[in-house]
């Protein structure tokens, strides 16, 4: 059964291509894409390949220029939000029991959140009418 992207995950690699796209108005070429890379700035066959791995997982998909025009635009087919929502959700099966309350109470462990944070969650909290 092949898998659809909303049930992978993404590689470092593969998750700096996204956050490009995703901070992209526009579908984006692979030089484009490349510029937006600090330096040093990795090789064209390099982000080619990762742009068909993503391709492949689904994660993105691209379409041609113009008739003539051997060039190929990429575009995320899934949200950043969307994808941090099936991550986290993952994240939370898969390492606290399907437990939200679990999964709050490691980050609330293991971060220094300050106290002027703490009622900021819980403000957060109250506003979408839980508490």
């Amino acid at each position: 059964m092949k898998r659809n992207s909303e049930e992978k995950t993404l590689t470092r690699a593969e998750m700096e291509i996204m956050n490009i796209l995703w901070n992209s108005e526009d579908a984006m070429s692979t030089h484009s894409i490349i510029e937006k890379y600090p330096d040093p700035k990795p090789a064209y066959s390099t982000i080619a390949t990762f742009l068909k791995i993503l391709t492949k997982k689904g994660f993105i998909n691209y379409r041609k220029a113009e008739a003539g025009n051997k060039t190929f635009y990429f575009y995320p087919l899934l949200t950043r939000q969307r994808y941090t929502s099936l991550f986290m959700q993952e994240t939370k099966s898969t390492l606290f029991g399907n437990s939200a309350k679990a999964m709050l109470h490691f980050f609330a462990q293991s971060e220094d959140i300050s106290d002027e944070d703490i009622e900021q969650i819980l403000n957060m909290i109250r506003s979408n009418g839980r508490s």
